[in-house]
């Protein structure tokens, strides 16, 4: 067999102010070619498994590009159409093929499309036609199209959250395509519509309890059910929770199994969503908690969601309650990084920390700091352990019994070496506080008692009944209550 593989993804927040253009995807350097690095990015490790199982099997791989930015607003028009075009011409000039394996997103929006990856999937099926067996891994998080639906011939979804799962399901589409391919299969898809709009960790015992039952229920003809939970900040018309199912041959099966699985979520919204108070709630459950270190998780600005990262809300209300024994990060922020830098560990110096990307960040703080550690390209262990996260230069900076990482490129924070990679002990951390909305939580269950997810104001609101939608249809839970 002759397959195709492309990587093209980044998670769009159509209310962030930060746009995506070429410094953003060069941030992990594009990919082009046979025998690309893949493995030296965790975004691409599902790319690197698929080389490598078609090599055993003994089929010609021809790889295309593979670009990656860390989610923000939408992405530059002209960057978009220019990856996008390259991968089109990476197909033109491969055929003929058999299968085009894709590496998406399944939220990417750029200025003049809210629906990259259908976009990508409908021009890839134009190209090749209607027998080439067209897959694509995306993220649970993103916005199921009925276009993407219709163009691919398999779509397999992560099914944890956090995202632990994703070589492993990028293995699922590799040999469900394949055994298309061979004529063992035929796999026919069906989306259904869940009407809802959150966030539901599958740490989450009732979520846990679905997901397995989507793991037991490929056999007997099923062979794959994924779970798309949405992207709640996209205002696209797609937006929200989707349930997906793939059968060998039936479409009544698959479209059964997925209206069965969409009211199964359904079922569970409530129970399953993610659990959240105001910040000035959560900062005072955090300090009176009777044991740690506890994770303060300021969700508001996840850099994984789109928003800045550098906010400050949750920072001043702790300084304000004059709280110790803290460990909080990561601030982006390269200006104060460069002023840590030239200053030097041990130093002293008034700083300006964040508010510095609009008014999602809040007002910057003027604090005077002791540099305490500079690491040059400081980095953290990704969410499934496959490779280092950068985090590039970075510095830990003390100041009241509050010890802050501050990062030169923008990030969520996964793992615990995010702070004990620039020296930052935990272990007699009373709180940590992390700029993340659950995928820490692979890394730091092991050391924290509990976790508590705090909504200050931020770029990630979780009101998601007043989200100020103008594209997506307004009948949502938890607007309404309308059953799939």
């Amino acid at each position: 067999m002759r397959i195709l593989t492309a990587g093209l993804l980044t998670e769009t927040n159509t209310f962030s102010p930060i746009p995506a253009g070429w410094p953003a995807f060069g941030r992990t350097p594009i990919q082009r070619g046979a025998q690309s690095p893949f493995a030296s990015t965790w975004e691409f490790a599902a790319l690197v498994d698929w080389r490598e199982r078609a090599e055993r099997d003994g089929h010609t791989v021809v790889e295309s590009l593979a670009a990656v930015a860390e989610p923000a607003g939408r992405v530059v028009r002209s960057v978009y159409e220019s990856l996008r075009d390259e991968i089109l011409r990476d197909v033109t000039n491969a055929l003929p093929l058999d299968v085009i394996l894709l590496y998406l997103h399944g939220a990417m929006a750029a200025e003049g499309y809210d629906d990259c990856d259908g976009d990508i999937l409908c021009r890839c099926r134009e190209l090749v036609g209607p027998d080439v067996i067209v897959g694509a891994e995306v993220d649970l998080h993103g916005n199921l199209s009925e276009e993407m639906v219709a163009a691919a011939s398999v779509i397999v979804a992560y099914k944890e959250y956090p995202h632990t799962d994703m070589v492993e399901r990028g293995a699922d589409l590799y040999r469900l395509c394949v055994g298309a391919v061979s004529g063992n299969i035929k796999p026919v898809m069906a989306m259904r519509d869940c009407r809802m709009v959150g966030i539901w960790p599958t740490t989450n015992p009732a979520m846990r309890a679905l997901v397995d039952e989507a793991y037991e229920n490929e056999r007997d003809g099923i062979l794959s059910v994924s779970l798309m939970h949405g992207f709640p900040w996209a205002d696209v018309p797609g937006c929200g929770a989707k349930a997906l199912a793939i059968s060998d041959g039936s479409q009544k099966a698959a479209e059964k199994t997925a209206r069965r699985f969409a009211q199964r979520f359904w079922e569970i919204r409530d129970a399953a969503h993610i659990e959240s108070v105001a910040m000035d709630e959560g900062v005072e459950l955090a300090l009176t908690a009777a044991d740690g270190p506890i994770v303060l998780a300021d969700v508001s600005d996840n850099a994984g969601g789109g928003a800045p990262g550098d906010a400050t809300f949750l920072l001043s209300g702790l300084l304000g309650r004059g709280a110790t024994n803290v460990v909080a990060g990561t601030y982006y922020d390269p200006i104060a990084v460069e002023l840590c830098a030239e200053a030097g560990p041990g130093a002293t110096l008034d700083l300006r920390i964040g508010g510095k990307l609009g008014p999602a960040s809040g007002a910057p703080l003027d604090l005077r700091v002791t540099v305490r550690s500079i690491v040059e390209d400081h980095s953290q262990t990704a969410m499934d352990r496959s490779a280092p996260v950068a985090l590039g230069r970075s510095a830990w900076v003390s100041v009241d019994g509050i010890d802050l990482a501050l990062a030169s490129i923008r990030s969520q924070v996964f793992f615990p070496d995010a702070f004990t990679g620039l020296g930052i002990p935990l272990e007699n951390a009373r709180l940590i506080v992390l700029k993340s909305t659950h995928h820490f939580w692979a890394g730091f269950s092991a050391i924290a008692k509990h976790a508590i997810y705090v909504s200050p104001p931020g770029a990630l609101q979780l009101d998601f009944k007043n989200i100020a939608y103008r594209k997506r249809d307004p009948n949502y839970w938890p607007r309404v209550n309308v059953a799939p």
